[in-house]
């Protein structure tokens, strides 16, 4: 009767355990994912609405605005690769690679969705106002996760 005692213990020991590792991401983490999909749907807007007229710019803009913020983001990415690295992703910048191109694909099929007039007239203002924000002000905006744009990693109970 011990041994199943000591066993079970050592088996409820053991799924405590696996439990409390389970991935999850720290205000910082959770910020460089939200930073990234804004460069990402940036970047889908400006592709896509940069044959529009009166949009033709756009794109220039996009590039200004990553030049602009390539320490942050720059930082974002190290800040996930770091977080994969330590959670034992075999291939931290393929899993990253993915994220971006998944974020890509969300904003691309609202695009999709609609025509290309209606997306564009809806969100290539997005460009300027991000163009317009300092590093302080795109952090911020980075920290607020939007219910229909979830990260991909629940919040770390510890935040």
């Amino acid at each position: 009767m011990k041994k199943i005692s000591r066993v079970f213990s050592f088996a409820l020991l053991l799924s405590l355990i696996a439990g409390s590792a389970e991935a999850c991401y720290t205000a910082r983490e959770r910020e460089a994912e939200q930073g990234l999909r804004i460069h990402s749907e940036l970047m889908v807007i400006s592709l896509t609405c940069n044959k529009v007229p009166g949009d033709e710019d756009l794109y220039n803009k996009y590039e200004h605005f990553t030049r602009k913020n390539e320490e942050l983001l720059s930082g974002y990415e190290t800040t996930l690769l770091n977080y994969y690295d330590a959670e034992g992703v075999k291939s931290p910048e393929k899993k990253l690679h993915t994220l971006r191109t998944d974020m890509a694909n969300n904003i691309s099929t609202i695009a999709i969705s609609m025509s290309t007039r209606t997306f564009c007239g809806r969100y290539a203002s997005h460009l300027d106002q991000a163009l317009g924000m300092d590093h302080e002000k795109l952090r911020r905006w980075a920290q607020h996760v939007s219910p229909s744009q979830p990260v991909s990693e629940r919040m770390c109970s510890r935040d």
